[in-house]
């Protein structure tokens, strides 16, 4: 079976590098590392991993040749919520779209669907879901995933998962990812937009159910 190609954006950063080691231990999935430094580039390839140059902030209408998939993991953390966060993601939304992108996943955050619950993250927050509104009225298939506060503790591989949740709480990175990657399959949250925390239930099943 041939492998599907999925384009991570934001793979250099601490998420996108746990995307990427599970999809290379996929049977399914082909990684390709997006990433704006060269000596990122040199780095992934010297892991065996294809990575491509390109910048949120420029011209992205080549990222996407040859990608069945998108996984976007990309963020500014809060240094340019409008280029990248926002204008970024809208950018590789079009690139997929035109190029035949089958799905697209994005990592969203809790929160996106009601900026001014933040004050201090009201502006990051508002460029989230400015950029999943656009995913959704693009005609693409996509999943939106929105977890709580991500750290770096240990994955559990057991989430909470509801459209609205309606708590606040956090969340392993290591789930978030493997959560992105779980959703990469056609039937799988198709064009659903959802909330995840740490919770009692495999991930496997919390997406599918």
């Amino acid at each position: 079976m041939n492998k599907e190609n999925v384009l991570v954006a934001g793979a250099n950063g601490t998420t996108g590098r746990i995307i990427i080691d599970l999809l290379k231990k996929s049977v399914n999935y082909n990684p390709i590392a997006m990433v704006r430094k060269k000596e990122q580039k040199e780095e992934f390839e010297e892991n065996d991993i294809t990575s491509i140059l390109a910048d949120l902030e420029g011209d992205l209408s080549q990222t996407t040749n040859n990608m069945q998939k998108v996984i976007f993991a990309a963020g500014s953390k809060g240094k340019n919520v409008q280029g990248v966060d926002q204008e970024g993601a809208k950018k590789l939304t079009d690139a997929a779209k035109k190029s035949g992108v089958s799905k697209f996943v994005m990592l969203s955050s809790m929160g996106a669907d009601n900026p001014t619950i933040s004050e201090d993250l009201k502006d990051y927050l508002q460029a989230k879901q400015n950029a999943d509104e656009y995913l959704k009225s693009n005609g693409i298939n996509y999943t939106i995933v929105r977890p709580g506060a991500l750290n770096d503790n240990k994955g559990s591989g057991k989430i909470k998962l509801d459209r609205k949740l309606n708590e606040m709480g956090e969340i392993p990175r290591e789930d978030v990812a493997k959560t992105l990657v779980e959703v990469l399959g056609e039937q799988v949250c198709h064009n659903e937009v959802f909330e995840i925390l740490s919770g009692e239930t495999d991930i496997e099943k919390a997406v599918r159910s």
